[in-house]
C-alpha cells in the first residue's frame, strides 16, 4: 500500500492542499466521488485520460488510510 501511497501529493500550494494524484490538480476526493457515484475505473479513465488504473487504486488506498484516522458520522438506518 506505501507504493500506491506515494501516487498522492498534498502541496499546500496545489489545490488549496487537498489531496491530489501527483503530478495533476486531480483530488483524491473526485475520485472517490465518483467510484461512489457508481462510475467505473474505466469511464473515470476515459473522463481523465492522464490518470492510471494505479492512480485510481491509490485514491481508494488514501481514503481506507484516512478512514483509519478519523471517523464520519454516519446516522443508524
Amino acid at each position: 500500500m506505501k507504493k500506491l501511497l506515494d501516487r498522492i501529493s498534498v502541496d499546500p500550494n496545489v489545490c488549496f492542499g487537498k489531496p491530489c494524484i501527483k503530478g495533476t490538480r486531480i483530488w483524491v476526493s473526485l475520485i472517490l466521488d465518483f467510484l461512489a457515484d457508481g462510475m467505473s475505473f474505466e469511464e473515470i479513465l476515459d473522463e481523465y485520460p492522464t490518470l492510471t488504473l494505479e492512480d485510481i487504486r491509490a485514491a481508494i488506498a488514501y481514503g481506507a488510510e484516512m478512514s483509519r484516522e478519523r471517523f464520519v458520522e454516519v446516522k443508524a438506518s
